[in-house]
């Protein structure tokens, strides 16, 4: 039937018209599909839908079209052309089944990391699932792009001959691109290490190279840190390796933090408790476990006080600290002015100087 409709039409005319209605009907079939998946899914999986149709909608409407192409080249192209015709397409289909394994991927990480539990205060398992998956992705990612590139140079001639005549000098070729990229590999290799050994993790808390941040993004070959005032540190994955670095959050979220206050040796230490404590129990960012007053030092002008408190993680225990800090000061200079450091100068006559 189809033969005989077009059989009259111009060459041009007919291809282009069975090429155009082979791409409407893959976006037909496509919005099918979706239609049937958001149909029958309960409601309570709505967000993993809505995951499909950002990552997977588009690449399986073309792949669905490229199918349908494949059907109608014979009546789109001539004899002549018809091997040319098939080889493109499915050098493309190729192409865009890759795009369509790494959007299904990222549904899936995505549905796994919504179910760990993230949002929550002590999420360090999920935080470890997070980073794991995150690598382990990237990972297949690169795997599926490398055969997928390996495919497409498969199908033209004049490649499959330079990949011949390459095998024999593989050896010096091997020799030469791993020198050529040994610091690539080594964060290659870093990056794959420490998606499982997890010396950090995504939102763990760090001191990297001075500076206070979580980790934003880790990738096979460098970590983002976001810093407190929103700055970018970016650090080769490697340097979490060699160098030493401060993990605030490596086993658990919940921190101590201090302040420390130099006063005059005339500080009553056991009000500057009763006061603390009184404070501190009304502040939502203590998690009510550890609330401590200390002398810890002497010198020979003041003492040095610690407060000690804790909090369920490091964003809260900066808040309780300055909280504390800022109301101790105030109420010293309010109540026990003579508890705040000062100068002692002891001065005597000079032999000869008129009394």
């Amino acid at each position: 039937m189809l033969v005989e409709i077009l059989g009259d039409w111009p060459m041009w005319a007919r291809s282009g018209l069975l090429i155009m209605a082979a791409l409407f009907g893959g976006y037909v079939l496509r919005w099918i599909i979706q239609w049937l998946v958001q149909w029958s899914i309960p409601r309570s999986r709505i967000p993993w839908v809505h995951s499909l149709a950002r990552h997977v909608a588009t690449p399986l409407g073309w792949a669905l079209s490229l199918v349908l192409m494949q059907l109608v080249l014979p009546f789109a192209l001539p004899e002549d052309w018809l091997a040319v015709g098939r080889r493109g397409v499915w050098v493309i289909q190729i192409l865009v089944v890759a795009w369509l394994i790494i959007g299904v991927l990222a549904v899936a990480e995505e549905v796994i990391v919504a179910n760990l539990g993230i949002e929550q205060a002590d999420n360090l398992r999920a935080r470890t699932m997070q980073t794991q998956l995150r690598v382990v992705r990237q990972i297949i990612v690169i795997a599926v792009l490398f055969l997928a590139a390996v495919a497409v140079l498969m199908n033209f001639e004049p490649m499959r001959l330079l990949g011949t005549g390459m095998l024999a000098s593989a050896g010096i070729a091997g020799i030469i691109l791993g020198l050529a990229a040994q610091r690539t590999l080594s964060n290659l290799i870093a990056g794959f290490i420490i998606a499982f050994t997890q010396p950090i993790r995504l939102d763990d808390v760090l001191i990297v190279e001075g500076e206070w941040g979580r980790v934003e993004e880790i990738t096979l070959t460098y970590v983002v840190i976001r810093i407190w005032d929103l700055r970018r540190l970016i650090v080769p994955i490697g340097y979490f390796l060699d160098q030493p670095f401060q993990n605030w959050t490596r086993t658990e979220a919940r921190i101590l933090g201090s302040v420390m206050l130099f006063l005059d040796y005339r500080v009553s230490v056991g009000e500057i408790r009763k006061e603390t404590h009184r404070l501190v129990s009304e502040h939502p960012d203590w998690d009510g476990e550890v609330c401590g007053v200390q002398v810890v030092d002497a010198t020979p002008t003041v003492v040095q006080v610690r407060l000690l408190v804790s909090a369920q993680d490091s964003g809260s225990a900066w808040n309780l600290r300055c909280a504390l800090r800022e109301h101790i000061v105030a109420w010293l200079a309010e109540h026990h002015p003579e508890a705040l450091p000062r100068t002692r100068a002891f001065l005597e006559p000079w032999p000869g100087d008129p009394q």
